[in-house]
C-alpha cells in the first residue's frame, strides 16, 4: 500500500513551503525545484489513492513496493539533511548539510520523474478498459442507508433467560454466569444488552464493567471497575495492586453489585480477579463473565447457569443482515435476493454477518453485490474462524487505501483496549497520510464514522448528548486482522522498547533494547510488568544504504507508551537520537520538568508529556515548528507561564495544559496589525483568565474549544484589565468551560449573554458558585444544546428559572450540587431531550411539568436519594397517561434513604 508513503511525503514538502516556515530561507534557494516536487508528488497521490480503489492490473503489487520505497526514501532522505542544515553545530556542519540537501534534492526529483513515468504507462494501459455498471438509486439519501442503530438483532430467547437470570433472587454468595461461544458470536453484545437494561440498572446497587482479552493487566482491570465504585481521581492510579484491590473489595461490601468481566481466557485469571469481590452480605450480586473457553466457563460458574451462544438461524441472520445495511429500508427484488444468499453464507456468525453488510452499504450497483456474493461463497472451509477470517479480511481489501491505514493504527494499541478518539485521530493527522484540508479534524472524524458505519470498529463511550464518539476499540478479530495486515503490507514496523527495572541502564534508551512486536497474552504478562512503549519504524529500505537501514532509532517516525508504572524513568536523554520522530507520547509520571532533548525532533506534530513535579516550558520551544498538538497533564495545579515565543508554533491545533499563561503576540497591538497567530488553534485549555487580554483572544480567534480556569486573583486581573467582553471575539467558539479553582467572579465579568459568541453551542460551569438566578442570563444564549453544572457550579437551594429561555437546549447535567427545590415548566426547557443528575443528595424533585416537555426521551440519575427516582417515575407515568412515549428513565447506584436524610441535617 504506497499512497500512506507519498501522503507523508506530500505533507513534508507541503510544510517546506508554508510561508511562515522556518526553513523559508533554505525553501528560497530550492523553491522552484519544490514546487515542481510537490506539483509530481500531488498528482501521484491522486493516481496512488484511485489505483489501489481499483485495483484490477496485474502490475499493481511491483508497482506499489518501488513507489512506496521511493516516496518513503525521499521523505527520509529530506527531513535527514534539512535537521543537519538546521542542528548543525557549526557553520561547516550547516554549510555541508545544505550542499548535501541540494544533491538530494536533484535524485529525489529524478526519483520522482522515474515513478512518474511509469505511473502514465499504467494510465494509458487503463484508457483502453471500460467498465459499466448497473446502478440502481434507492429511495433513500446514502445517509439514511448509514444511520444504522446498535440494538441487538435476534437473541431474544437468550437475552429473556439472560436476565431472568441475573434479577431472580437467591440467598448465598454472589452467582457467577458465564456467556461462553466462539469470537465475534455476539457475547459481548448480548452482555452490554443486558447490563444496560432498565430493570438491570433499578435492581443493583453497584454496575461495573472490565475487559480482560489475552494481554489483560490486573491493575488495569482494578482500576476499570473501581471508576465505577468510587470517585476516581489521579491518585488512585498511583495506588499498587493489592491496596487497589482491597479499596475495591471495601465499596462492593453490603451492597448488591453487578460485575462484567468480558473476555476471560484463562482460569488463572478469574483466580486473580474472584477475591477482589465480598461473598458477605452480598446477596442478589451477579458476577457476568465471557468466554471462549469451555474449561473457564466450567471452572468459573455454576453448570445451569452457563449460556452458551449459537449461531443464528437463517431468519435471525436475515434480520441482522438487513438492520446494519439498510436499516428499515425497502429494497428491490433483486438486492433482496443477491442480499439473502450473502447472509446465508456468513454461516449465522454475527460479527461476519454485520461485517459484510458494512461493506455492501457503500456499494450501489447490483454487479458489486453479485462480486461480493461470489467472493464470500468462495471461502470453502468447515472451520468457522477461518471463514470469518477471510471475510473480515475481503472488508478490509474494499477499504479505501487511507481507510486502510486508519485502521492498522488499531493494532498498535493493546488488545481491547478502550482508545479515546481524540488521541487516536490528532495521532492519524500527525502520521500525515491524510491529506490536509482546511476542517482537518473534520475529515478524520469522517474517517472514523465510516469504519464505525463499516462495523469494523466499535463505539465504547458517546459524548453526554450521544452527537461525538469519545473512546473506540476494535473487535479481536478485527485486532487479529489489523496485526496481520501491518505484517503483510509491511508500511510500518512495529518494534517494543520493554521496560526492565532488573537492569540499572533502563533509565536510557538504546537501540539494543528495541525488540520485535511480540502479541502478548495472559500467561506471559510478565513480558513487560512495567509496561512498554511501542515503537513504529519505516520498513527497511532498498533505496536506501545499509548504514540508515540499520539505524533503527533514525527509521523511528511515532512512539507510544501503554500501561506505564509511576516509580520509573525511561525515554528522556536518549530521546534526541529519534531525529525524524513525527508522534511522541512520554507519559511517565517522574518527568519533572519539559525535557530538554526534545527540542531537537523539529518533525515532531504530537506530543504528549505526563509531569509530575515543576514544569517550565523553555523558549526554545519555538524549534518544534511542525507541532500540531501539545499536551501536558501533570497533578500540581501552579500556573505554568509560556514565553512570547510560543506564537511561532503557527501550526498548532491543540494545546492542552491544566493551567497555563500566554503572553500577547511579540508582534505588538492588535490596532498595528500582526504577522504571528494560532491561526490553525481549535483546542486551547486551560488558559488563565489574567492573560484573556484582547490581544491573545485575536491571536487565537478561530478556536473553537476553549477552556478558561483559575482562582480569585486571575478573575480579578481580568477584570482589571478593562477587557472583560473579549469572548465575543470569538466568531468560532462552539464549546466554552469556566472553572474556578476557589471564587467566581463571574457575575462581575459577564453580566449579559450578548458577551458569549453567539456560536456557543456546549458550556461547562465547574466550581464557579453562582447564584441559581444568573442561569436566566445563559438561558438567553440562542444556539446553547448543552449545558453542564458541576461540582457547586452554582449555589443556593432553589432554582427557580424566570425567563422563557434555554430555546435549543437538549441536554442538561445537574452534578455535586446542593440545590433543593427546582421550579420550572416546560416553557423554560421547550426542547431537552436528555437531563442528566449526579450527586444531587438534597433535590427533592424534578418538576413535574417537565412530563410536558415533548422532547424529553431520557432521565438518567446516578447516587441519588430514592425520592427523586420515584419523581422521574411519575414524570414517565405522566407521559404514558397523555398518549406520548414515556421517557426513558436510568437509575444507577442510588443512594439509601438514610445518606440522603443524613445530608439534610
Amino acid at each position: 500500500m504506497a499512497h500512506a508513503s507519498v501522503a507523508s511525503l506530500m505533507r513534508t514538502i507541503e510544510s517546506l513551503l508554508t510561508f511562515n516556515s522556518p526553513m523559508q530561507s533554505l525553501s528560497c534557494d530550492h523553491r522552484e525545484e519544490l514546487c515542481a516536487l510537490r506539483e509530481k508528488v500531488s498528482s501521484l497521490e491522486v493516481f496512488v489513492k484511485n489505483f489501489e480503489k481499483n485495483n484490477v492490473f496485474g502490475e499493481m503489487t511491483d508497482f506499489e513496493v518501488e513507489v512506496r520505497e521511493v516516496a518513503s526514501a525521499a521523505e527520509y532522505t529530506i527531513q535527514l539533511r534539512l535537521t543537519g542544515t538546521v542542528l548543525g553545530e557549526n557553520k561547516s556542519q550547516k554549510k555541508k548539510a545544505r550542499r548535501r540537501f541540494r544533491q538530494s534534492l536533484q535524485q529525489v526529483a529524478e526519483d520522482m520523474d522515474h515513478i512518474w513515468k511509469e505511473s502514465t504507462k499504467i494510465q494509458d494501459k487503463g484508457k483502453q478498459v471500460s467498465k459499466e455498471s448497473l446502478v440502481h438509486d434507492f429511495s433513500s439519501s446514502t445517509n439514511d442507508i448509514l444511520k444504522v442503530k446498535n440494538n441487538m438483532v435476534g437473541r431474544d430467547d437468550q437475552r429473556k433467560q439472560l436476565l431472568e437470570d441475573l434479577t431472580r433472587s437467591y440467598s448465598g454468595e454472589p452467582k457467577v454466569i458465564p456467556i461462553v461461544g466462539m469470537g465475534g458470536i455476539g457475547k459481548t453484545t448480548l452482555a452490554k444488552e443486558v447490563y444496560n437494561d432498565e430493570s438491570i440498572l433499578c435492581r443493583f446497587d453497584v454496575h461495573a464493567w472490565a475487559t480482560i482479552s489475552q494481554q489483560h493487566n490486573k491493575k488495569e482491570i482494578l482500576l476499570g471497575l473501581l471508576h465505577s465504585t468510587i470517585k476516581m481521581d489521579d491518585r488512585v492510579k498511583m495506588i499498587g495492586e493489592a491496596e487497589l484491590a482491597d479499596m475495591l473489595q471495601k465499596s462492593l461490601k453490603r451492597k448488591r453489585y453487578l460485575i462484567v468481566l468480558d473476555d476471560i481466557w484463562s482460569c488463572e485469571v478469574w483466580d486473580g480477579v474472584r477475591r477482589c469481590f465480598p461473598i458477605e452480605d452480598n446477596a442478589g450480586s451477579r458476577i457476568l463473565l465471557t468466554t471462549r473457553n469451555d474449561e473457564v466457563a466450567c471452572y468459573a460458574g455454576v453448570e445451569n447457569f452457563s449460556l452458551r451462544m449459537s449461531f443464528m438461524d437463517q431468519d435471525e441472520s436475515w434480520s441482522l443482515f438487513k438492520s446494519a445495511a439498510f436499516s428499515s429500508e425497502a429494497l428491490p427484488y433483486e438486492f433482496e435476493t443477491v442480499g439473502k444468499q450473502i447472509a446465508d453464507e456468513c454461516h449465522g456468525l454475527p460479527l461476519t454477518i454485520v461485517v459484510v453488510a458494512g461493506l455492501l452499504k457503500s456499494k450501489r450497483t447490483i454487479e458489486d453485490w453479485k462480486t461480493v456474493a461470489k467472493d464470500v461463497k468462495s471461502f470453502v472451509t468447515n472451520d468457522p474462524d477461518e471463514r470469518c477470517s477471510r471475510v473480515l479480511g475481503l472488508s478490509y481489501d474494499h477499504l479505501t487505501s487511507d481507510l486502510k491505514t486508519c485502521l492498522l493504527h488499531f493494532g498498535i494499541f493493546p488488545e481491547d483496549s478502550d482508545i479515546p478518539v481524540k488521541n487516536l485521530m490528532r495521532s492519524w493527522m500527525a502520521e500525515g497520510f491524510l491529506k490536509l484540508e482546511n476542517d482537518l479534524e473534520g475529515e478524520v472524524e469522517k474517517c472514523l464514522q465510516e469504519l464505525v458505519d463499516r462495523c469494523l470498529v466499535l463505539v465504547s463511550k458517546r459524548s453526554r448528548d450521544g452527537t461525538k464518539i469519545r473512546s473506540c476499540k476494535v473487535h479481536d478479530l478485527i485486532y487479529d486482522l489489523c496485526v496481520r495486515e501491518v505484517q503483510r503490507e509491511n508500511i510500518f514496523i512495529m518494534n517494543d522498547i520493554v521496560l526492565d527495572v532488573s537492569y540499572p541502564e533502563c533509565s536510557y534508551l538504546c537501540m539494543y533494547k528495541m525488540q520485535p512486536f511480540k502479541r502478548v497474552t495472559g500467561d506471559e504478562i510478565n513480558y513487560c510488568p512495567y509496561g512498554l512503549y511501542r515503537a513504529l519504524l519505516t520498513p527497511v529500505n532498498r533505496q536506501l544504504r545499509d548504514h540508515d537501514n540499520n539505524n533503527l532509532l533514525k527509521r523511528t517516525h511515532s512512539v507510544f507508551s501503554f500501561h506505564l508504572e509511576p516509580l520509573y524513568y525511561v525515554l528522556k536523554s536518549e530521546v534526541v537520537h529519534f531525529k525524524l520522530l513525527k508522534v511522541l507520547e512520554l507519559r511517565h509520571r517522574q518527568i519533572d520538568g519539559f525535557p530538554r532533548e526534545i527540542l531537537s525532533l523539529i518533525w515532531l506534530r504530537y506530543l504528549s508529556l505526563f509531569s509530575y513535579g515543576n514544569f517550565d516550558v523553555p523558549p526554545e520551544i519555538c524549534r518544534l515548528w511542525n507541532l500540531q498538538t501539545f499536551i501536558v497533564q501533570r497533578f500540581r495545579s501552579d500556573i505554568i507561564i509560556f514565553a512570547e515565543e510560543i506564537w511561532e508554533l503557527m501550526q498548532l491545533r491543540h494545546l492542552k495544559l491544566p493551567r497555563f499563561y500566554l503572553p500577547d503576540c511579540p508582534s505588538g497591538s492588535v490596532d498595528k496589525g500582526r504577522h504571528l497567530d494560532f491561526s490553525n488553534l481549535q483546542t486551547i485549555s486551560y488558559l488563565s483568565p489574567r492573560c484573556c487580554t484582547k490581544e491573545v483572544i485575536m491571536g487565537i480567534q478561530n478556536v473553537k474549544k476553549l477552556g478558561i480556569s483559575g482562582n480569585k486573583d486571575d478573575y480579578k486581573s481580568f477584570l482589571d484589565s478593562g477587557l472583560p467582553n473579549n469572548l465575543v471575539y470569538l466568531q468560532q467558539l462552539e464549546i466554552l468551560s469556566l472553572i474556578s479553582v476557589d471564587y467566581s467572579l463571574l457575575p462581575v465579568i459577564i453580566s449579559s449573554a450578548k458577551a458569549f459568541p453567539a456560536t456557543l453551542k456546549k458550556l461547562k460551569l465547574e466550581r464557579t458558585y453562582l447564584s441559581w438566578s444568573y442561569l436566566d442570563i445563559i438561558a438567553e444564549l440562542p444556539n446553547l444544546e448543552v449545558l453542564k453544572l458541576m461540582d457547586d457550579a452554582c449555589c443556593g437551594e432553589e432554582w427557580h428559572p424566570i425567563v422563557m429561555g434555554f430555546n435549543r437546549l437538549k441536554l442538561l447535567l445537574l452534578k455535586y450540587s446542593f440545590l433543593k427545590y427546582w421550579k420550572a415548566t416546560n416553557d423554560n426547557f421547550p426542547v431537552l431531550e436528555r437531563l442528566m443528575i449526579r450527586s444531587c443528595k438534597n433535590l427533592k424533585e424534578i418538576p413535574i411539568e417537565f412530563a410536558d416537555i415533548h422532547t424529553l426521551q431520557l432521565i438518567e440519575l446516578r447516587e441519588c436519594p430514592p425520592k427523586l427516582g420515584e419523581s422521574a417515575a411519575r414524570i414517565q407515568k405522566e407521559q404514558a397517561d397523555l398518549g406520548n412515549n414515556p421517557v426513558d428513565v436510568r437509575i444507577s447506584n442510588p443512594l439509601k434513604e438514610s445518606d440522603s436524610d443524613s445530608e439534610e441535617h
